[in-house]
Protein backbone atom coordinates (compact mmCIF):
# COMPACT_ATOMS: atom_id res chain seq x y z
CA UNK A 1 0.00 0.00 0.00
CA UNK A 2 1.24 3.25 -1.11
CA UNK A 3 0.41 6.40 0.90
CA UNK A 4 0.92 10.00 -0.44
CA UNK A 5 0.95 13.60 0.79
CA UNK A 6 -0.04 15.61 -1.98
CA UNK A 7 -0.64 18.66 0.35
CA UNK A 8 -2.28 21.50 -1.36
CA UNK A 9 -3.40 20.75 -4.73
CA UNK A 10 -5.86 21.42 -7.51
CA UNK A 11 -9.15 19.62 -8.11
CA UNK A 12 -8.16 18.35 -11.40
CA UNK A 13 -4.73 17.70 -10.95
CA UNK A 14 -5.40 15.47 -8.31
CA UNK A 15 -8.55 13.86 -10.41
CA UNK A 16 -5.84 12.84 -13.46
CA UNK A 17 -3.41 11.58 -10.94
CA UNK A 18 -6.81 9.74 -9.66
CA UNK A 19 -7.52 8.36 -13.32
CA UNK A 20 -3.61 7.44 -13.80
CA UNK A 21 -3.77 5.26 -10.55
CA UNK A 22 -6.90 4.05 -11.06
CA UNK A 23 -5.64 2.05 -14.57
CA UNK A 24 -2.58 0.74 -13.04
CA UNK A 25 -4.27 -0.58 -10.49
CA UNK A 26 -7.11 -2.32 -12.76
CA UNK A 27 -4.04 -3.12 -14.82
CA UNK A 28 -1.89 -4.25 -12.28
CA UNK A 29 1.15 -2.08 -13.30
CA UNK A 30 0.54 0.49 -9.99
CA UNK A 31 -0.18 -0.62 -6.02
CA UNK A 32 -2.90 0.48 -4.08
CA UNK A 33 -2.55 3.79 -2.79
CA UNK A 34 -3.85 6.18 -0.30
CA UNK A 35 -3.79 9.98 -1.15
CA UNK A 36 -4.07 12.34 1.58
CA UNK A 37 -4.39 15.92 0.19
CA UNK A 38 -5.96 19.49 0.55
CA UNK A 39 -7.99 21.37 -2.17
CA UNK A 40 -8.43 25.07 -3.00
CA UNK A 41 -12.02 26.30 -2.70
CA UNK A 42 -14.03 24.49 -4.63
CA UNK A 43 -17.94 22.94 -5.06
CA UNK A 44 -18.35 19.14 -6.76
CA UNK A 45 -21.86 17.34 -7.07
CA UNK A 46 -21.74 13.55 -7.76
CA UNK A 47 -23.22 11.70 -11.10
CA UNK A 48 -26.86 11.70 -9.41
CA UNK A 49 -26.58 15.03 -7.27
CA UNK A 50 -29.70 17.23 -7.63
CA UNK A 51 -28.42 21.35 -8.68
CA UNK A 52 -31.51 22.84 -6.44
CA UNK A 53 -29.09 21.50 -3.81
CA UNK A 54 -27.01 24.41 -4.61
CA UNK A 55 -28.71 27.52 -3.27
CA UNK A 56 -26.04 29.95 -4.29
CA UNK A 57 -26.46 31.01 -8.17
CA UNK A 58 -23.52 32.26 -8.25
CA UNK A 59 -21.61 28.76 -7.14
CA UNK A 60 -20.45 26.61 -10.12
CA UNK A 61 -19.94 22.96 -8.74
CA UNK A 62 -17.99 20.58 -10.92
CA UNK A 63 -20.08 17.52 -11.93
CA UNK A 64 -18.05 14.27 -11.06
CA UNK A 65 -17.90 10.13 -11.01
CA UNK A 66 -18.60 9.47 -7.63
CA UNK A 67 -21.95 8.83 -5.54
CA UNK A 68 -23.36 11.56 -3.28
CA UNK A 69 -24.51 15.15 -3.79
CA UNK A 70 -23.03 18.50 -3.31
CA UNK A 71 -20.05 19.09 -1.29
CA UNK A 72 -17.56 21.75 -0.68
CA UNK A 73 -13.75 21.31 -0.42
CA UNK A 74 -11.38 23.80 0.84
CA UNK A 75 -8.16 24.43 3.16
CA UNK A 76 -8.26 22.97 6.19
CA UNK A 77 -9.90 19.78 5.51
CA UNK A 78 -8.30 16.58 5.08
CA UNK A 79 -9.50 15.15 1.83
CA UNK A 80 -8.41 11.05 1.01
CA UNK A 81 -8.76 9.43 -2.32
CA UNK A 82 -8.42 5.93 -1.59
CA UNK A 83 -7.28 3.83 -5.00
CA UNK A 84 -8.44 0.33 -3.61
CA UNK A 85 -8.74 -2.90 -5.87
CA UNK A 86 -12.20 -4.28 -4.40
CA UNK A 87 -11.76 -6.66 -6.96
CA UNK A 88 -9.53 -8.88 -4.92
CA UNK A 89 -10.84 -7.54 -1.81
CA UNK A 90 -14.77 -9.09 -2.17
CA UNK A 91 -16.38 -6.66 -4.36
CA UNK A 92 -18.48 -5.53 -1.67
CA UNK A 93 -18.95 -1.72 -1.98
CA UNK A 94 -21.16 -1.83 1.18
CA UNK A 95 -18.68 -3.16 3.19
CA UNK A 96 -15.85 -0.48 1.60
CA UNK A 97 -18.03 2.64 2.86
CA UNK A 98 -18.36 1.11 6.43
CA UNK A 99 -14.83 0.95 6.69
CA UNK A 100 -14.02 4.55 5.67
CA UNK A 101 -17.52 5.12 8.13
CA UNK A 102 -15.04 3.33 10.83
CA UNK A 103 -11.81 4.65 10.16
CA UNK A 104 -13.21 8.00 10.33
CA UNK A 105 -14.93 7.52 13.76
CA UNK A 106 -11.81 6.11 15.16
CA UNK A 107 -9.94 9.20 14.14
CA UNK A 108 -12.34 11.29 15.53
CA UNK A 109 -11.90 9.21 18.76
CA UNK A 110 -8.65 9.51 18.35
CA UNK A 111 -9.17 13.66 19.40
CA UNK A 112 -11.67 12.86 21.92
CA UNK A 113 -14.63 13.37 19.81
CA UNK A 114 -17.39 10.94 19.70
CA UNK A 115 -18.58 10.46 16.33
CA UNK A 116 -21.16 7.91 14.55
CA UNK A 117 -22.60 6.41 11.50
CA UNK A 118 -26.86 7.66 10.60
CA UNK A 119 -29.02 4.79 9.19
CA UNK A 120 -29.37 5.46 5.51
CA UNK A 121 -26.70 8.73 5.28
CA UNK A 122 -23.36 7.92 4.40
CA UNK A 123 -20.76 9.72 6.54
CA UNK A 124 -19.26 10.65 9.81
CA UNK A 125 -21.55 12.47 12.27
CA UNK A 126 -20.98 14.06 16.23
CA UNK A 127 -22.79 12.39 18.72
CA UNK A 128 -24.61 12.12 20.82
CA UNK A 129 -27.61 14.01 19.84
CA UNK A 130 -28.95 16.93 20.14
CA UNK A 131 -25.35 17.60 18.60
CA UNK A 132 -25.57 15.67 15.85
CA UNK A 133 -23.43 17.52 12.85
CA UNK A 134 -21.46 16.17 9.76
CA UNK A 135 -17.76 15.70 10.93
CA UNK A 136 -16.91 13.97 7.55
CA UNK A 137 -18.71 13.26 3.92
CA UNK A 138 -18.29 10.07 1.78
CA UNK A 139 -18.46 9.63 -1.84
CA UNK A 140 -16.81 6.92 -3.73
CA UNK A 141 -16.75 6.18 -7.80
CA UNK A 142 -15.65 2.58 -9.14
CA UNK A 143 -13.60 1.97 -12.76
CA UNK A 144 -13.54 -2.48 -13.08
CA UNK A 145 -14.16 -2.63 -8.82
CA UNK A 146 -11.10 0.26 -8.32
CA UNK A 147 -12.21 2.84 -6.35
CA UNK A 148 -11.94 6.49 -6.60
CA UNK A 149 -12.87 9.70 -4.87
CA UNK A 150 -13.65 9.03 -0.95
CA UNK A 151 -13.81 10.96 2.42
CA UNK A 152 -13.08 14.61 3.22
CA UNK A 153 -12.46 15.00 7.22
CA UNK A 154 -13.00 18.92 8.57
CA UNK A 155 -10.27 19.64 10.16
CA UNK A 156 -9.64 23.37 10.96
CA UNK A 157 -11.71 24.31 7.87
CA UNK A 158 -13.59 27.23 7.78
CA UNK A 159 -17.70 25.97 8.06
CA UNK A 160 -19.38 28.84 6.03
CA UNK A 161 -19.26 28.11 2.61
CA UNK A 162 -21.44 24.99 3.26
CA UNK A 163 -24.02 27.68 4.28
CA UNK A 164 -24.55 27.74 -0.03
CA UNK A 165 -25.47 24.37 -0.65
CA UNK A 166 -27.36 22.44 1.02
CA UNK A 167 -24.26 19.45 2.25
CA UNK A 168 -24.91 16.02 0.39
CA UNK A 169 -28.23 16.69 -0.01
CA UNK A 170 -29.72 17.38 3.51
CA UNK A 171 -31.57 20.63 3.52
CA UNK A 172 -30.49 22.81 7.06
CA UNK A 173 -27.58 20.12 7.35
CA UNK A 174 -25.02 21.44 10.60
CA UNK A 175 -21.68 21.02 9.70
CA UNK A 176 -18.88 20.51 12.10
CA UNK A 177 -15.05 20.29 12.37
CA UNK A 178 -12.44 18.60 14.43
CA UNK A 179 -11.48 21.93 15.61
CA UNK A 180 -14.65 23.08 16.74
CA UNK A 181 -15.12 20.03 18.50
CA UNK A 182 -12.30 19.89 20.35
CA UNK A 183 -12.50 23.65 21.44
CA UNK A 184 -8.71 24.50 19.71
CA UNK A 185 -6.95 24.01 16.66
CA UNK A 186 -6.11 20.49 15.52
CA UNK A 187 -2.68 19.66 13.28
CA UNK A 188 -3.37 18.83 9.66
CA UNK A 189 -0.56 17.07 10.04
CA UNK A 190 -1.32 15.18 13.15
CA UNK A 191 -4.66 13.89 11.44
CA UNK A 192 -2.95 12.47 8.66
CA UNK A 193 -0.31 10.87 10.30
CA UNK A 194 -3.06 9.28 12.09
CA UNK A 195 -4.99 8.04 8.84
CA UNK A 196 -2.03 6.71 7.37
CA UNK A 197 -0.64 4.60 10.20
CA UNK A 198 -4.24 3.09 10.76
CA UNK A 199 -5.52 2.62 7.09
CA UNK A 200 -3.45 -0.34 5.76
CA UNK A 201 -4.42 -2.30 9.38
CA UNK A 202 -8.85 -1.61 9.04
CA UNK A 203 -8.47 -2.40 5.60
CA UNK A 204 -7.43 -5.52 5.78
CA UNK A 205 -9.05 -6.66 8.84
CA UNK A 206 -12.52 -5.68 6.73
CA UNK A 207 -11.27 -6.52 3.31
CA UNK A 208 -8.70 -8.47 3.16
CA UNK A 209 -7.03 -9.16 -0.13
Amino acid sequence: MNIINLGLIDFHEAYAIQERLVAGVAEGTEDETLILLEHPPIYTIGSGGKAENILDPAITAVRINRGGDVTYHGPGQLVGYPIIDLGRRGRDLHCYLRFLEGLLIQIAADFRVEACRLGGRTGVWTWPPPKLAKLASIGVGVRRWVTMHGFSLNVTLDLAPFHRINPCGIAACPVTSLSLECGGKVMMEDVGKIIAERFSTMLEELLPR
